[in-house]
């Protein structure tokens, strides 16, 4: 928090209006188009984002206060849940249709909680922030060889922790398409 004096109404409604659409996005992102989800996370975070400001003053960026309690919000959420068994190409985590797909995203998230931060936060970083290997990169301070390891490590993790879950992961080669294929094989080899 910062020397800001408590918010009043006015204030606080600025900064809803100007916040709610990138925390709606960052969060349904993380809950794989779950819109009740969503809702309950975006709600509870403002929750204690009305709390929070109106006593003790908002922080210097709200929008980054707010995304780290709904991150906070949904580890807590996906680690008392199990995740349901999947179709193998859930695991996938290149593939289109996994990205598109709100169990995907929610065995994903699932897992997520599980993983060490610095794993789980490159892993969203890539797939549900859309950012390239130089963004995450320039952003961690790292060569951009040290992320794509750092990436390849993390889905490994994140694969193994999901078969101990109980996920089938018996996917076939054959059944992702081939320029997936190719962007997986080479990321696995660098």
């Amino acid at each position: 928090m910062s020397a800001y004096p408590p918010l009043d109404d006015a204030e606080l409604a600025a900064i809803y209006r100007a916040t709610i659409r990138p925390l709606y996005a960052f969060v349904s992102r993380r809950v794989g188009g779950d819109v009740a989800l969503a809702e309950d996370v975006v709600q509870d975070t403002w929750m204690r984002a009305v709390d929070a400001w109106t006593s003790g003053g908002r922080p210097d960026t709200p929008l980054a206060w707010l995304t780290q309690v709904a991150r906070h919000i949904l580890i807590s959420h996906f680690r008392r849940v199990r995740p349901d068994l999947v179709d193998p190409a859930v695991l996938d985590l290149e593939a289109a249709a996994v990205r598109d797909s709100g169990d995907a995203a929610t065995l994903v998230s699932w897992g997520l909680a599980r993983l060490g931060r610095r794993h789980a936060a490159v892993l969203e970083a890539f797939y549900f922030d859309g950012q390239t290997i130089a963004a995450i990169a320039h952003a961690l301070r790292k060569s951009d060889r040290a992320v794509e390891g750092r990436l390849r490590r993390a889905r490994l993790r994140l694969r193994a922790l999901l078969e101990r879950a109980g996920a089938r992961t018996d996917a076939r080669r054959s059944s992702t398409p081939s320029s997936v294929q190719e962007r997986t094989d080479h990321a696995s080899h660098t």
